[in-house]
């Protein structure tokens, strides 16, 4: 086999499991090669595909749906080019094709007779694999199915101009590599850098599953709507009292979005110093990214608040025009301001600077968008709107009366509170 020769996609996460089959797809009826190291190395490759279906979730002709995966998650000059925009242009073309004709042999090859050579006739197992009921680890369900289908493309397609073209259309609609396949990622740092991973599964939340807030909702949606079509956008901050469903709106635009190239970086404030490295890594790709800080505040001794406002605006290098930062808090002025600021202002003059500083963060989100608490009435609303949604079929009246206990001693009145009281209805129902 010719995995030596690619030009363009090389360097694979997980490619030893290739080179491992490659040998053996080219020395299987090598006389010189001892016949039971071969076959001790078959039912090695089988286990590794095997263990790899149950990480991720794949099923049918396992080999294939390998391929696949290193071919979607390879970031190169060609993938990293059409992902969102489709087809590029230039030599890089003729390149990827030499590489696909490599795969599209390596997907054709014919396991019968290593099979039957080095009679290894589990290795079939391999060829038409059942999945398991088990969670993957690694991929959700929607994720795992757009490979397998992918996978049955690329073997379908009948020639390797056809296969490239199947598989350009998938990074076009889906992109390429950790974020062509997932909607939301956190930070991590470690002796190696700073690596932006991969949130496995995010709440299906959509706008119009939150009830209530239909103005702050529509703030929110159209200045996104305006950052994925390209136009010019703000930086946001949904502020307010809690439980009002701030982080929830920011999971449904994920969700909503995601089709076209929107991604959720989350980072903490203490992860502030790291948002220059996570900026570089992002800013050349073909997505829209919104840096998410979920319930961002900081008490007046901290100064991470620094690093961000840097970000924001203010440090030499321009902020990317693919790169936006949401953030949520139940505060509006994000840092935290003493009696003894305001008490200094009328005695020293410099004092007001202090003041400044700390105000000067908020100000710097472009879009500011209030969630307040709901009233009895709206907080009826919503409770019943979550009952409708759920089948709850409780007299309206005592609905709300049972409502009204629940909100007493659950945290008051709230979005989440309803959600809460729902789910104790759902949870009391179910064990009846």
């Amino acid at each position: 086999m010719r995995e030596k020769e690619l030009i363009v996609y090389r360097n694979f996460e997980d490619g030893k499991l290739l080179e491992k089959m490659s040998y053996l797809m080219s020395n299987y009826d090598d006389a010189s090669l001892g016949k039971g190291d071969l076959r001790n190395l078959m039912y090695e490759c089988l286990h590794e595909l095997i263990e790899e279906a149950g990480n991720y979730g794949f099923h049918g002709n396992l080999w294939h749906t390998y391929l696949t995966n290193l071919l979607v998650n390879n970031e190169n000059s060609y993938s990293c080019g059409c992902e969102i925009k489709g087809e590029i242009t230039g030599t890089i073309n003729r390149a990827a094709l030499h590489d696909i004709e490599i795969f599209k042999e390596l997907f054709n090859f014919d396991f019968t007779p290593v099979m039957e050579t080095l009679n290894v006739p589990d290795f079939a197992l391999a060829l038409d694999y059942e999945a398991s009921t088990r969670e993957s680890k690694v991929y959700n369900t929607r994720i795992c199915g757009r490979i397998c289908d992918l996978s049955k493309g690329l073997a379908g397609a009948k020639d390797a101009v056809s296969m490239k073209a199947v598989l350009t259309q998938f990074y076009k609609d889906y992109g390429v590599g950790k974020f062509g396949l997932h909607k939301s990622f956190r930070i991590t740092h470690d002796e190696d850098g700073v690596h932006i991973v991969p949130i496995l599964n995010i709440a299906h939340v959509k706008l119009d599953d939150l009830v209530g807030y239909e103005s702050a909702k529509k703030k929110l949606k159209n200045n996104t709507e305006s950052f994925v079509m390209g136009l010019k956008a703000n930086n946001c901050l949904l502020y307010g009292d809690a439980g009002t469903g701030k982080s929830s709106c920011i999971k449904a635009i994920a969700n909503e979005y995601y089709e076209r190239g929107l991604r959720i970086i989350e980072v903490y404030k203490h992860q502030f110093q790291d948002l220059n490295e996570v900026i570089a890594q992002i800013k050349k790709r073909n997505y829209k990214f919104i840096i998410y800080m979920d319930d961002l505040s900081f008490e007046d001794f901290e100064i991470e608040y620094k690093y961000l406002k840097a970000i924001i605006e203010g440090d030499l290098e321009k902020r990317p025009a693919n790169v936006l930062i949401y953030a949520t808090s139940n505060r509006r002025h994000l840092i935290k301001e003493t009696v003894s600021d305001n008490e200094n202002a009328n005695s020293d003059l410099h004092s007001q600077d202090t003041i400044q500083e700390k105000l000067s963060l908020a100000y710097r989100f472009g879009v500011t968008i209030y969630f307040g608490s709901p009233d009895k009435k709206q907080f009826a609303e919503i409770v019943k709107a979550l009952a409708a949604r759920n089948g709850i079929l409780l007299p309206e009246e005592d609905l709300i009366a049972e409502a009204g206990k629940w909100e007493l001693s659950h945290g008051g009145l709230s979005g989440r509170t309803a959600t809460q009281f729902i789910d104790y209805l759902l949870g009391a129902h179910m064990s009846t």
